[in-house]
């Protein structure tokens, strides 16, 4: 196992997020553009010249950063696999919504040890918030008047709100819905943003049937586990990270944690 007393999550924790803040400036600026490249990568999911530029501004710090730990990001062409302790990155998380220009886009950083993820910083350059949580460090949220305050999950009681995609929807999902809380708000959100409402307290689960990989789904479960919320596969077994080609399974968020 890893000691991660040795590494100063704090630190990188301000760091992460300045990086992040720096390449969401980027992203801003290709997203005020009347037009912006885009295209379709193998897999037919879009990128766009933004995630390129924001990719390269965080991958670029982090290595500095941290010269010893490997980074895995999504627009990078070799992805290293086998690693206990390792950077997941997603420059752009949906960038779906950032084409459809609706502003729920977000740039995703998160550090794993030993499967687990220990700090996440997620940003919402359009909206102006941003969210940051950990072992160790307090979950929180930054608003648009750039104040932190701090969050936590909301207990499972009243009306159920229920984060859920709006690029992604699958009909196992509302199955999921239907049994378990049919008189559930559904509330319609774009990218790594479904596990901030949890951990905010602003919904009480996420259930997602569909592809979704690693780097999609860090650093937001590290800030839901420092809010008190746990993601677990279907079956309740623990969901982990460093995965062969790190394509991940169904899984639950949730407001509370095993």
């Amino acid at each position: 196992m890893t000691d991660i007393s040795k590494f100063p999550l704090s630190t990188w924790a301000e760091s992460c997020l300045e990086i992040a803040d720096r390449a969401g400036v980027e992203i801003m600026k290709v997203y005020a553009q009347d037009e912006f490249e885009k295209c379709l990568k193998s897999d037919k999911s879009p990128v766009t010249e933004a995630d390129i530029k924001a990719n390269r501004i965080i991958v670029d710090a982090l290595r500095v950063l941290t010269p010893n730990i490997v980074i895995v990001s999504e627009e990078e062409a070799e992805k290293c696999e086998g690693h206990d302790v390792f950077w997941l990155v997603d420059p752009l998380d949906g960038t779906r919504e950032f084409i459809k220009r609706n502003g729920e886009f977000t740039v995703n950083i998160a550090l794993i040890v030993d499967k687990v993820p220990v700090l996440g910083i997620i940003t919402a350059p359009a909206l102006g918030t941003a969210f940051l949580g950990g072992v160790g460090i307090s979950p929180r949220k930054r608003d648009v008047q750039n104040k932190w305050n701090p969050i936590q999950v909301a207990p499972e009681d009243g009306l159920i709100k229920i984060a859920g995609s709006k690029s992604h929807g699958s009909d196992l999902s509302k199955k999921w819905i239907d049994a378990h809380y049919p008189q559930a708000e559904v509330i319609g959100v774009g990218s790594s943003l479904k596990f901030c409402l949890i951990a905010e307290g602003q919904a009480h689960f996420y259930p997602r049937f569909g592809p979704t990989m690693e780097w999609d789904t860090a650093a937001g479960h590290a800030i839901l586990n420092a809010a008190g919320g746990s993601v677990v596969l279907t079956d309740g077994a623990p969901f982990s990270y460093g995965k062969s080609g790190f394509l991940n399974p169904h899984f639950i968020a949730r407001c509370y944690d095993a």
